[in-house]
């Protein structure tokens, strides 16, 4: 379990800093819940307690973690479909394991790709979420600016 002040991993919401845990009772059922700030978009959000571990919540990753996510920005692209919609599903699959590095996969091919030929709207939506999602973690483990995450990215990519 999880404490206030720890600073964790929501998949496809991003990364943020346990403020409280509360009890509430929602649909006739007391549980427990974390309040979790996100840096980005000023954003809370509630967790079960109980159910956190099989949504895939974890910890943020640490400094040395955070050194293959930049090596993996700046690797090679993933070989992708040239089917969007499975290309899009394969995407959406990776972004739903909540995995840093998957998740940044998913930024480097779709930031690459958007630059050589324009990403459908679907894409584009996917690309601002998983770029999201990655940024918020930078900022957490790096105390710095959305301004000075983004930067890391691409420079990397």
């Amino acid at each position: 379990m999880f404490v206030i002040g720890d600073k964790i991993v929501y998949p496809m919401h991003g990364a943020g800093i346990i403020e409280e845990i509360e009890e509430k009772k929602i649909l006739g059922e007391i549980r427990k819940y974390y309040i979790l700030k996100v840096p980005c978009g000023d954003m809370k959000i509630m967790i079960p307690v109980d159910s956190s571990k099989d949504i895939g919540v974890r910890a943020v990753v640490s400094d040395a973690e955070l050194v293959q996510v930049i090596l993996t920005l700046q690797g090679e692209s993933s070989q992708m479909s040239t089917n969007w919609n499975r290309r899009y599903r394969e995407n959406m699959e990776k972004l739903k394991t909540g995995n840093v590095i998957q998740v940044a996969e998913v930024v480097r091919n779709l930031m690459r790709t958007d630059r050589e030929k324009k990403l459908s709207t679907g894409e584009k939506k996917m690309l601002s979420n998983a770029k999201q999602i990655l940024l918020s973690e930078i900022i957490l483990i790096k105390g710095i600016d959305m301004h000075d995450a983004n930067n890391i990215v691409d420079k990397a990519i």
